[in-house]
């Protein structure tokens, strides 16, 4: 995983550079999986599972892609997020040495691809799918992805790999013994985030509100804001307290302490930002005056983002003019 993660952040860093070289344009043609796969380095005949427990009955498994949380009892398997279908048998493989079947329901936290193209595999093969009802539109239907270093075309899922089950603001499974909420608190990452706590181990799943290996990159093409990535964030760690255990999207398992850390840093970013708004800066002079500096050896270089400091300052324009 570590290695999937710095391959993933060496050529992000080596395509901001060349973005703020100005080699990106505007014009550019949309990439596909394979090219996409390519420029991220991730493999994935090469990546594999691994697993870290949570409790008897939960576990994070970390590979290609977003990670997964894991519930395995009585009443079968619930997952959240699923990767891509080339790692589902690998998934598959790690959930059955950890003591269960075949996977019953999945939960994706967006419809990112990285997140949510497992369902591809899964859901012809009969695994229940949950998402909030604006991923799930955007599951039905091609979409362009703008992470500022390039585009990516995801293209609509069929009918059996979409949501079954979609929700508004909550929802409620009684499960292995469990009460597992998902929750909807507000555009933040996107515009149909959800988070997932599994309220028996206070432990939950943020998809990619809260990434744990840098700074976050926002949707803000697709109704993403960095106000609301602030208030899901601060929304699901008064649920869940300091002592909460936080799943992140990307990253290590960690805790609501790091979770009001990297509240801090999104809210004090947000602040600078917002204020050379104010003052009439364009983005460009905002980006050079390199408003997370002061965080940068915490959460890493910030033109090792995907745009950070521009999806702040896109998501805070847009909001300004609405």
């Amino acid at each position: 995983m570590k290695k999937t993660v710095v391959a993933l952040l060496a050529c992000v860093a080596t395509a901001c550079v060349a973005m703020l070289a100005g080699a990106q344009q505007e014009d550019q043609e949309p990439l596909d999986l394979e090219a996409l796969l390519e420029q991220f380095g991730w493999d994935f005949e090469q990546g594999q599972i691994t697993t870290q427990k949570v409790a008897d009955d939960l576990h994070v498994l970390f590979g290609v892609g977003g990670n997964i949380a894991a519930s395995i009892g009585a009443d079968g398997v619930l997952i959240v997020d699923d990767m891509f279908p080339e790692m589902i048998p690998k998934v598959e493989a790690a959930i059955r040495a950890l003591g269960g079947g075949s996977v019953d329901y999945v939960i994706n936290t967006h419809w990112h691809f990285d997140h949510a193209e497992g369902n591809l595999a899964l859901g012809p093969a009969g695994t229940e799918i949950v998402a909030h009802q604006n991923s799930a539109a955007m599951m039905a239907k091609t979409n362009i992805l703008n992470l500022v270093i390039t585009k990516y075309r995801q293209e609509a899922y069929p009918p059996d790999a979409r949501p079954t089950i979609s929700f508004d603001d909550r929802m409620r499974f009684y499960f292995n013994g469990d009460e597992i909420d998902v929750i909807h608190a507000g555009p933040a990452h996107t515009a149909g985030d959800a988070a997932v706590i599994f309220r028996k181990h206070n432990a939950v799943h943020l998809g990619d509100v809260f990434n744990n290996t840098g700074y976050p990159f926002i949707d803000a093409d697709s109704g993403g804001g960095i106000d609301g990535m602030i208030a899901f964030c601060q929304t699901i760690l008064d649920e869940v307290g300091m002592s909460g255990i936080v799943i992140p999207g990307h990253g290590e398992v960690t805790d609501g302490a790091a979770l009001q850390r990297y509240i801090d840093m999104l809210t004090t970013v947000r602040d600078r930002v917002a204020e050379r708004i104010a003052a009439g800066e364009d983005l460009a002079t905002v980006t050079a005056a390199k408003p997370t500096a002061d965080f940068d050896e915490a959460f890493g270089p910030e033109t090792g983002s995907l745009g950070f400091v521009n999806r702040v300052y896109t998501s805070l324009m847009r909001d300004r003019a609405e």
